[in-house]
């Protein structure tokens, strides 16, 4: 038997299986996500109103943003929805996205032990509440996992003129962990830990934790999202992924984020139509 008649064969063959036709695209998607819009439950909210919508199911592969990120340029996730913008246009710009699409924000908070060792508790100003935490060596716990919030804070170390890298001591322990598991290792050790807001406020281990700083404006926290270049990856599944981000950003998607709410307080602001988010 030559090659054209085997695959020949095999056709007829599958057609038979499926009734005399070609099977259905499997209504599913990977989304590569962050473990923030994991761990504050927001995909728990959103996912069934989008699966009612559309008929598709979304997987979520919740990673820090870096992680992420990779899993796209391995063609392992149909979307990345991520928060940490100069990272997502870099996506992009190689040829590995397709558009960035803004979506939703929420705000970065310190949070300490009530104790409050450094002596920052109710300040405005991160920069300043770092370099406490710094001089009085208290303990801080970082993600340490390429995260969007592991760059954050790393970005504003490198504003308070402290190389992290260098100055850091017994007081700086790296985990490698998502968010949520920051915020036990921090609740048990009594240790200032940089989160965001939303898996704060749905985090319930919370100990002798207590919001130190919130308000500086460098405090913003931007979540963007993108479909994996299908010219990159053809097994991407383009039409499924682009209804999702369609949906996020429609009137739909973004009354259903604004709708997300945890004891009465929103966890995510919509943003899709601000084109410079």
């Amino acid at each position: 038997m030559n090659m054209l008649t085997r695959r020949l064969l095999i056709a007829v063959t599958a057609s038979f299986a499926f009734g005399g036709h070609a099977p259905a695209q499997d209504k599913s998607i990977v989304v590569a996500s962050t473990t923030s819009t994991q761990d504050s439950g927001l995909f728990g909210h959103i996912l069934p109103m989008f699966k009612a919508k559309t008929g598709i199911d979304v997987k979520v592969v919740a990673q820090g943003t870096g992680q992420a990120l990779d899993t796209a340029r391995r063609g392992d996730a149909d979307v990345v929805f991520v928060h940490a913008r100069p990272a997502e246009e870099k996506l992009v710009a190689e040829g590995f996205g397709v558009k960035r699409y803004p979506v939703m924000y929420n705000d970065f908070i310190l949070v300490g032990p009530k104790a409050d060792p450094a002596g920052i508790k109710g300040a405005k100003d991160i920069v300043a509440a770092l370099r406490a935490v710094k001089t009085k060596g208290a303990d801080f716990i970082s993600r340490s996992d390429k995260s969007g919030t592991h760059q954050a804070e790393l970005n504003l170390w490198k504003v308070a003129g402290i190389d992290i890298g260098k100055d850091k001591g017994p007081w700086y322990k790296e985990i490698g962990q998502g968010m949520g598991a920051a915020l036990n290792t921090a609740s048990a050790s009594n240790a200032y830990v940089l989160a965001d807001r939303g898996t704060w406020l749905s985090f319930k281990n919370r100990g002798e934790l207590v919001i130190s700083v919130e308000g500086d404006k460098r405090l913003f926290n931007q979540y963007g999202v993108m479909l994996v270049n299908p010219e990159k990856h053809p097994s991407v599944k383009k039409d499924l992924g682009q209804q999702f981000i369609d949906w996020l950003v429609s009137a739909e998607g973004q009354k259903a984020i604004a709708g997300y709410k945890i004891n009465g307080e929103q966890l995510f602001y919509p943003n899709a139509g601000d084109s410079g988010a």
